[in-house]
């Protein structure tokens, strides 16, 4: 790919799924950014370019956004994004589900060479989406998986860079490699998916737990016990759209603009004044990644 604006990828839609964008909500007075999101991802019934995805978020309070690579191409497109666009940072990395096929391909260490590199521009701000997925990848994958994942954790150290995580299925293997290998200073569970015991051990490590649209869902009670119990100033919130759209759009497209419904909930569900809790989210947000000013 020699010109990484150019780079999008289709959301695969099997047709039953509400493609509609849903409705704008009410915008938050106190401003916050969006964590994690796949803004390269087109998906809904008319996709939205990366200005009309910023300009939508800008509306409603989301003045920022963590743009996460995955691939080769995926983290370029990212890198792009942010040099191009002062309302977006990076994050660059080869996934957890895609080190498997690098690997096989005998293209891995070439691969998390150009993160290398990718890492050093001055906008891109963490090594991710890294980790270990054992949902998806079968065992004879897990060795790429876990090369990988240390791989991306010296690159963070190197750069000083924080770290995403993507875990699935996977807590008790990532918390030991943090540990075997030494997590880099700031390390963020993308899209938090643990138990309250687990953020407990997460919390009290020094990490950010990062929390989506999943959290409002019926049967994420998990998540929300995890929530009740990490400390304020290591909570994040993030999209990871174009997936997990809050309620009560759950399975229409999600996108930046939607942050707010997730800080609501968050905000009742702590017994938390909302405007506080913006602010304290805001406050991590810079923590880890950073001012998104140039």
């Amino acid at each position: 790919m020699t010109d990484p604006s150019q780079y999008v990828r289709e959301r695969h839609n099997d047709g039953k799924r509400d493609v509609r964008w849903p409705d704008a909500p009410e915008p938050l007075a106190v401003p916050v950014y969006d964590n994690h999101a796949h803004l390269e991802i087109a998906d809904g019934d008319e996709p939205l370019t990366l200005e009309a995805q910023l300009e939508r978020a800008g509306q409603v309070g989301v003045i920022g956004v963590v743009q996460a690579g995955g691939d080769v191409d995926s983290s370029r497109w990212s890198a792009w994004a942010a040099a191009s666009h002062p309302r977006v940072l990076a994050a660059v990395a080869i996934h957890p589900n895609e080190a498997p096929a690098y690997e096989a391909a005998g293209e891995l260490d070439a691969a998390i060479q150009v993160i290398d590199e990718l890492a050093a521009q001055p906008r891109v701000r963490a090594i991710g989406e890294t980790g270990l997925d054992f949902f998806r990848t079968e065992p004879d994958g897990v060795p790429a998986q876990f090369r990988s994942f240390e791989a991306h954790i010296a690159l963070s150290k190197k750069h000083d860079l924080a770290m995403q995580i993507h875990d699935r299925d996977a807590h008790d293997a990532v918390l030991e490699a943090l540990r075997r290998v030494g997590a880099p200073d700031r390390t963020v569970f993308h899209c938090f998916s643990g138990d309250a015991a687990m953020a407990r051990i997460a919390a009290d490590a020094g990490y950010y737990l990062s929390f989506a649209g999943n959290l409002t869902f019926k049967n994420a009670q998990n998540l929300r016990d995890a929530l009740a119990v990490t400390p304020r100033e290591r909570i994040l919130v993030e999209t990871d759209a174009p997936f997990l759209t809050p309620i009560p759009h759950r399975g229409r497209p999600n996108a930046p603009y939607l942050v707010p419904l997730t800080v609501r909930f968050m905000a009742a569900e702590l017994g938390a004044d909302l405007d506080e809790l913006c602010a304290q989210l805001a406050a991590n947000t810079l923590a880890v990644y950073g001012s998104f000013e140039r």
